[in-house]
């Protein structure tokens, strides 16, 4: 083998290891890992499935309110949310039929919910106004009125 050729390996070899002990520290050591998915739920039985029996706004603690969400064709429920400026908001959604969106325009929240699975999300809401909730994965003919609105007071 051609000197040339072994030092261009040894290189990538050595990019590839640093690459690696990056990714690894990051995920590891900072938590920073893709979602596993852990909580599933059978998505055929969603309506009789504690907590999305009763979907809706509920105050968990000092300025902290959880929203158990479904998502099904073309609606969010339920449907319009209000909660005080400066609340802590943990979203705990799951879809009925088919993978939907769920994007708060103006805020970092962008998340793919999916049957069969539970996807939780924490935002603090500082600035009060209504904020537009999108469905922003395509789910059938009517997904373009698949929307609701967050109202901070």
């Amino acid at each position: 083998m051609h000197r040339l050729e072994e030092m261009w390996i040894a290189i990538s070899t050595g990019i590839l290891i640093i690459f690696m002990v990056v990714v690894g520290y990051q995920t590891f050591a900072l938590g920073m890992g893709p979602p596993s998915n852990k909580e599933t739920i059978d998505p055929q039985k969603v309506d009789q499935t504690e907590p999305f029996d009763e979907p809706g706004i509920s105050k968990i603690g000092d300025n902290e309110y959880e929203v158990v969400m479904t998502l099904q064709a073309f609606g969010f429920t339920p449907n319009n949310i209000e909660v005080p400026a400066g609340a802590k908001v943990n979203f705990i959604m799951t879809s009925k039929d088919v993978t939907h969106g769920f994007q708060i325009a103006g805020t970092n929240i962008n998340a793919m919910v999916m049957p069969g699975h539970i996807q939780k999300i924490s935002h603090t809401f500082d600035k009060p106004g209504e904020y537009l909730v999108l469905c922003n994965e395509y789910c059938g003919t009517g997904h373009q009125l698949m929307s609701t609105t967050i109202t901070v007071k």
